[in-house]
């Protein structure tokens, strides 16, 4: 159910879980990499909301939000969304004179468990290379304790406490707090049924329990592998005691889609620029924004916003696919260049021209939204042998300097009605 949301529209704020120093830690070093600075700004910014007894909040409006985040309602629903969509926020929606909603805020899952997952795990890894990689598993790792020589002498419960008859009432734990995760929620259509039904007769059913199945589901989602090709993965994936082994699942997934897109992992929750190659956020400029929303969107978002029905044909997907996995182009350099190419080749993604442009990138190591506006804007300049292809009509930034002045309040609004066409 999608709601205008206006500034105007109250909230309120429930902690469902119990949420500590170490949870905001995880969400800080590894749910950051994969969402961006927003959402967990956001998150932190609810969880302020809340009483002294981190459960519940005053009823607020989300001016309060716009306010203490300086972004706008489009963006703080954005963040919003990604909450949701990464378990870490559920929305509830009532409608009266005043629309209001209510904030369910949940626990990251914890470190080992982050590690552990199919998708986290992965996605963590394909953003943030593998020196940082290495540098946030080693924070989160167990330090190692010499017991060599010591003999366990820990008691048991038996052994400190007697059995006595019970004379208070039934408790009752329902509503005590407690560590509340939510699990990912991922709209597929894998077909479980299918594969299952499908094996052969003996291959007994009951190895593929709940947690299997999840694994399965999310690995499908993760590597994009339609049922037939992830039956074959998982009879490989059967130990000589009839059980699928999960980590050999794991690796033969991940080693199947590598083999296809030339050792590459993919990135599937947040396809958008990495963090760490981002002009930081202060910068009012004109140009800042226009680099905020190349970084901020996602290829295929970017491209959709370019189409009038909002869904690309699966030739210019395809090609976006090539540009991310075989020309190893970062998100937000691919917007840039999907913006330049419409807009010099009088609106055509040519597939020729666009992997020209990106060989050349490619070569120069073109890494950020920055350099590739810097490198389209000498392109656009040099003398045009054909003088039919020159447009009419160019983005503003092929005319700007990166470095522009800060933009008065009236050109912030010609820009914010400029940028609308990329939402």
């Amino acid at each position: 159910m999608d709601k205008t949301l206006l500034p105007a529209d109250s909230y309120i704020v429930f902690n469902k879980s119990v949420i500590t120093d170490i949870d905001i830690k995880i969400l800080n070093m590894l749910y950051l990499p994969l969402v961006g600075s927003l959402p967990i700004m956001l998150y932190n910014t609810l969880l302020n909301d809340l009483d002294k007894l981190d459960v519940l909040s005053n009823e607020l409006d989300h001016a309060h939000l716009i306010a203490n985040l300086h972004v706008s309602l489009k963006e703080i629903e954005d963040a919003r969304n990604t909450l949701e969509g990464i378990g870490l926020l559920k929305t509830f929606y009532k409608e009266d004179t005043v629309s209001k909603y209510i904030y369910e805020l949940y626990s990251p899952v914890s470190a080992h468990e982050f590690f552990s997952h199919p998708i986290f795990n992965v996605v963590l890894y394909n953003n943030v290379g593998k020196k940082e990689y290495d540098r946030l598993t080693e924070y989160f790792k167990l330090p190692k304790v010499n017991r060599d020589g010591y003999t366990e002498i820990t008691h048991d419960f038996s052994s400190v406490f007697k059995s006595v008859p019970s004379t208070s009432s039934e408790m009752y734990a329902d509503n005590i707090r407690k560590y509340n995760r939510l699990k990912l929620n991922i709209n597929s259509a894998f077909d479980m049924n299918f594969l299952i039904g499908s094996l052969p007769s003996n291959i007994d059913k009951k190895i593929f329990s709940k947690d299997i199945q999840e694994l399965i589901i999310s690995l499908a989602y993760l590597y994009d592998i339609d049922t037939t090709k992830m039956q074959n993965i998982v009879i490989s994936c059967i130990n000589e005691k009839g059980n699928i082994n999960k980590e050999e699942l794991r690796k033969v997934t991940r080693n199947h889609y590598q083999f296809d897109h030339s050792g590459l992992l993919p990135t599937v929750i947040s396809n958008t620029q990495p963090l760490y190659l981002r002009k930081p956020i202060g910068d009012n400029s004109k140009i800042a924004k226009m680099i905020y929303t190349f970084e901020t969107t996602s290829p295929k978002d970017f491209l959709a916003s370019k189409h009038k029905n909002g869904e690309p044909v699966a030739r210019d997907l395809r090609l976006l696919e090539d540009l991310l996995l075989d020309y190893k182009l970062k998100p937000g350099v691919v917007n840039v260049l999907i913006d330049f190419v419409l807009n010099t080749n009088d609106n055509k993604l040519t597939r020729n021209y666009v992997e020209t442009i990106a060989g050349e990138w490619a070569r120069k190591n073109v890494e950020t939204v920055e350099e590739a506006m810097e490198i389209a804007k000498k392109a656009y300049k040099r003398p045009k042998k054909d003088k039919k292809i020159i447009p009419k009509e160019v983005p503003s930034w092929l005319n700007q300097d990166i470095s522009a002045d800060i933009a008065t309040d009236e050109e912030q609004e010609e820009m914010e009605e400029m940028l609308k066409e990329y939402r």
